[in-house]
């Protein structure tokens, strides 16, 4: 082992020679340290199922409140100002899905833990750092190993499968929006359909949609039960992140002031209308590599 550092694989234990055989390590030393950037997106099929029935949710309850509820009302600026707000914060939640998802979380390069990259990081003497067995790469602090991204991810908080991703360094700040607006919309949604049942008990149900009572009843009554599931658990859900944020909890690292955690992960500098706009910084990536490497070209999936 050297004497100017140690290398330890935090996997198993066990203390990792930095001039072992190579073996393995030939092969990883084809793929770049520093990736190119592209569409970041994770093939789990579970994961994959839940954005879906996320997008159909949200578009959902955007049909029944557009032409069930404001459409047939009598009122043309209720239902324009409600149209409106409701479907901005609709587009502003799935952008934020999106982002979330399609976003690269903080994924540490595969393979880079190897002789000529340890040495070139120049530790000091008796300075730890560990590798992951499972990826082949150096883990940062606060970095974990995700089995399903089957990579290393900074900051990592936990796999949601509602994104189909990692919630990390780089996507945190459009897991929270996407909650938040969620949590928006379906309290909107639920003061609409209030509003709609005591309009509809007053006058003929006929008269308050276009739709047949019973259906209209149906439609109703299932857009209640969703955004009341979905607000309790995205409100729960986004209270928690921030609590996070702020507190800055994670094991063995020195803690934050909260408005610094706050702007790490929104973007830094002063509150503005920046942090809750989910493009913000949107830039598109692309999908063929720019390079040819000697291993052949890694995508980022």
């Amino acid at each position: 082992m050297s004497s100017g550092h140690r290398l330890r694989d935090v996997e198993q234990q066990r203390p990792l020679l930095v001039g072992e055989e190579e073996q393995g390590v030939k092969e990883v030393e084809r793929i770049p340290l520093g990736e190119t950037k592209r569409l970041w997106f994770i093939p789990d099929c579970c994961g994959i199922v839940c954005a879906f029935i996320t997008w159909f949710l949200v578009f959902y309850a955007d049909f029944v409140v557009t032409f069930v509820m404001l459409l047939p009302s009598r009122s043309f600026w209720y239902a324009v100002i409600n149209g409106v707000l409701f479907n901005s914060l609709a587009v502003l939640a799935l952008a934020s899905h999106l982002r979330a998802m399609l976003t690269d979380p903080g994924a540490v390069p595969k393979g880079n833990a190897t002789k000529k990259y340890v040495e070139s990081l120049q530790l000091k003497p008796g300075e730890i750092i560990y590798k992951c067995a499972k990826c082949c790469s150096i883990k940062p602090e606060r970095a974990h190993h995700c089995s399903i991204c089957k990579r290393c991810i900074r900051k990592m908080d936990h796999h949601c499968p509602w994104v189909n991703n990692c919630v990390g360094e780089k996507n945190q700040r459009f897991f929270v929006l996407f909650t938040m607006y969620i949590a928006v919309i379906s309290s909107h949604a639920l003061a609409l359909c209030g509003y709609q049942f005591i309009t509809c008990v007053k006058v003929q149900w006929s008269e308050c949609s276009d739709f047949s009572p019973p259906v209209t009843m149906l439609l109703m009554i299932f857009l209640c039960m969703e955004s009341l599931l979905f607000f309790t658990f995205t409100a729960v859900m986004f209270s928690t992140q921030l609590h996070s944020i702020c507190n800055d909890e994670t094991p063995t690292w020195e803690r934050q002031t909260r408005w610094a955690g706050l702007r790490s992960v929104f973007g830094g500098g002063a509150p503005s209308l920046r942090w809750i706009n989910p493009f913000a910084g949107l830039k598109l990536p692309t999908l063929l590599p720019r390079r040819s490497w000697r291993g052949g070209a890694e995508f980022s999936v």
